[in-house]
C-alpha cells in the first residue's frame, strides 16, 4: 500500500474538512503518518493517531518552534510518545531560510530532541532548510537513525546521510518541472532508502500545484519516482512500504 510518511493533518487548511480527508485516506487503502510541530500540534497528532487505525504520529518541535518551546516540552514529548501508535521525534532540525528562531536556540532544541529521541530508541524526522552543513555536522555526532523529510540538499551530502544509515523522503517538488536538483538527487538514491510524502497541505504536485495538498495525491509522486528509475508504479509502491516498515520497526502488515 501506499505511505505518506509526512503530512500536517492538523493545518487549519484542513479545519473544514478533516474528516472527509481522513475518509478519503481511509478509502484509496493508505497508511499515513501526521508530523507535529509543537507541544499542541504534536497532542493534536497523536489524537488523530488514536481515533483513526491508519493514520500514526510523530511528535517534536519544528525549529520555526523552537524559541517558543516551554520549558518543560521535552517532558510533554516523552509522554506522547508514549503512545504506541507514535512512530518517531519530529519533525525536528534547522531551518536557516526563515530564521524564526535563532539559530543558537534552534541547535539546542534540535539537540535536546536528538537525545529524547536516543533515550526512547526512536527514530527522528529531520527538517533542513538551508543549514545543510550544520545539520550534517550533528547529526554525523549524534548518529540516531531517522528519516530526511522533504530532503532538499545535494548528492554529496545525501551520500554522507546514507553512511549513517539514513532514509530520505520525497514530495510534490521531484514533480515541478523547474525541480531539476532534487529530480537528480532521488534518481541517484537507492530505492531502498526512499519514502514517499506530501507535506500537506504544502507542496501539491503537478497538475495540481498550487491547490491544497492531501494524502491521496502520493499516486502521484510515486509515479515520478517510478519515471525517474525506470521501475513501474507497483515496484514503487511495494518497496516504498517496505522501507516504511524497516524504518519504524512496523511489521509489514501494519
Amino acid at each position: 500500500m501506499f505511505v505518506d510518511v509526512h503530512a500536517h493533518l492538523d493545518d487549519k487548511a484542513f479545519d473544514g474538512d478533516r474528516e472527509q480527508v481522513l475518509e478519503n485516506i481511509r478509502a484509496a487503502g493508505m497508511l499515513v503518518v501526521t508530523a507535529g510541530s509543537d507541544v499542541e500540534t504534536s497532542r493534536f497528532s497523536v489524537e488523530l493517531a488514536r481515533k483513526y487505525d491508519f493514520v500514526y504520529a510523530c511528535v517534536g518541535v519544528h525549529p520555526h518552534e523552537a524559541g517558543k518551546a516551554p520549558k518543560d516540552y521535552l517532558e510533554e514529548l516523552k509522554e506522547l510518545a508514549k503512545d504506541p501508535k507514535v512512530l518517531a521525534i519530529g519533525e525536528i532540525g534547522l531551518d536557516y531560510y526563515y530564521e524564526f528562531s535563532e539559530r543558537r536556540i534552534q541547535q539546542k532544541v534540535f539537540l535536546e530532541q536528538l537525545e529524547l529521541a536516543e533515550s526512547l530508541n526512536l527514530p527522528v524526522i529531520i527538517h533542513d532548510r538551508d543549514a545543510h552543513q550544520d545539520t550534517l555536522s550533528i547529526l554525523k555526532k549524534s548518529s540516531p537513525r531517522g528519516l530526511m523529510h522533504c530532503y532538499s540538499g545535494s548528492l554529496e551530502m545525501a551520500r554522507e546521510l546514507l553512511k549513517l544509515g539514513f532514509y530520505f523522503s520525497f514530495g510534490g517538488v521531484i514533480t515541478f518541472k523547474n525541480a531539476k536538483r532534487p529530480r537528480e538527487v532521488v534518481s541517484q538514491l537507492p530505492l531502498d532508502k526512499i519514502l514517499l510524502e506530501t507535506d500537506c497541505p504544502y507542496l501539491t504536485p503537478e497538475p495540481y500545484r498550487g491547490k491544497r495538498n492531501d494524502p491521496t495525491k502520493i499516486p502521484l509522486i510515486a509515479q515520478k519516482l517510478a519515471e525517474l528509475h525506470q521501475v513501474s508504479l507497483q515496484e514503487v509502491e511495494d518497496i516504498t512500504y517496505a522501507n516504511f516498515t524497516k524504518l519504524f520497526g512496523l511489521a509489514a502488515d501494519s
